[in-house]
């Protein structure tokens, strides 16, 4: 009998493939688009972040691949997503949503649905690969090095990745992805990569904290590492740590977001020497295999991060700090600290604050 797997279905030429190279392979393969139909949009309106031609285009991929497709409703966990997005910004912090959207959408009512239907596996189009360590399934790199987003898949639960299957990981860039659509006849094969946060596909975050209160948009002073006054902004939720254009100050030499109030509304800027941290201090860890309480791995701080060695040390539950061999820029409250060794992902948490170097 063929193993049955449900495929994350989003519309887009990767999710696309992913399910085609699954029918290749013998899998009794059904399409699942999540639907996120009920979730306020940036205007606070009702209404759905994912496009509805992203829908007809899943649909009709399923047609072409002769697979069952269905819709599964996950309005109000998207919503949850929505609004954590935003509490984050408003104390300061820069979240990476799809971290959470992969645990708890993604993955978390996939397997729900799969497990109700009978489903052994669940498959996405997500670049990235699962290995064995010490006899156990591990999530890998993809393949290809420039795509690769295992770091936005940290979270997912150590009991899952015996069934999760990333079809297109194994392939080496994303013109072989497109090359498959084009055998496959999708029509979705030259279909643009997203570029933005789903819910805000136009990168307005503004808009989204503006229609959610304005609380981080509060207006406020900029202020250098001494708290000599150097401006105003009109929100400190429009600041990251490292940022360094759009502050609308000028300090003789390239300056950069060093530290954000939410309380006091306060924004501070500084040189790049400021911007060094040595280590960091997370929490709401979760580690996907078996680690010791203190470990050396390589330790990516942002998605595009190509990673730093460091020292890993477990410090209470779901916490840790890690040392970096070398001091390193722009360590951001909100985005994840994730944790690779022998080219396979550990685990990772949430970064609450950096440890400065001395300067």
């Amino acid at each position: 009998m063929r193993e049955k797997v449900l495929v994350a279905m989003s519309g887009g030429v990767d999710s696309a493939v992913a399910a085609a190279l699954l029918v290749e392979a013998g899998y009794d393969v059904t399409g699942v688009f999540l639907c996120l139909q009920g979730s306020r949009d940036s205007d606070g309106r009702d209404g759905s972040p994912c496009d509805s031609q992203d829908a007809a285009d899943a649909q009709a991929i399923a047609s072409r691949l002769g697979i069952p497709f269905h819709t599964l409703s996950v309005a109000d966990e998207f919503a949850r997503i929505i609004d954590s997005f935003v509490g984050e910004y408003e104390n300061g912090r820069t979240p990476n949503p799809c971290i959470r959207c992969n645990e708890r959408v993604k993955f978390g009512r996939l397997f729900e649905l799969a497990d109700s239907v009978g489903a052994r596996h669940v498959a996405t189009g997500h670049y990235a690969r699962i290995a064995e360590r010490g006899g156990q399934p591990v999530i890998a790199p993809a393949r290809a090095s420039g795509k690769d987003q295992s770091y936005v898949l940290f979270r997912l639960w150590r009991q899952w990745l015996g069934r999760v299957l990333f079809p297109v990981g194994d392939l080496e860039n994303k013109q072989i992805v497109r090359e498959i659509a084009g055998r496959l006849g999708l029509e979705v094969r030259d279909k643009p990569d997203s570029q933005d946060v789903c819910f805000v596909p136009d990168g307005d975050y503004a808009s989204l904290l503006k229609a959610r209160g304005g609380r981080a948009l509060r207006a406020g002073r900029i202020v250098d590492s001494g708290g000599k006054i150097l401006g105003k902004h009109d929100g400190y939720g429009r600041f990251t740590i490292g940022q360094r254009r759009g502050t609308g100050v000028a300090m003789g030499r390239p300056a950069y977001v060093i530290g954000i109030d939410p309380v006091n509304a306060v924004v501070t800027l500084g040189f790049r020497e400021e911007l060094l941290a040595d280590g960091l201090a997370a929490c709401e860890a979760n580690w996907q295999v078996d680690v010791p309480l203190s470990f050396d791995a390589i330790v990516k701080i942002r998605y595009n991060h190509r990673g730093a060695p460091a020292r890993v040390t477990l410090t209470g539950n779901g916490t840790f700090e890690v040392r970096f061999r070398d001091p390193i820029e722009a360590v951001t409250p909100g985005q994840a600290a994730v944790a690779y060794s022998d080219g396979c992902l550990l685990g990772g948490g949430v970064i609450e604050r950096s440890s400065k170097r001395d300067v």
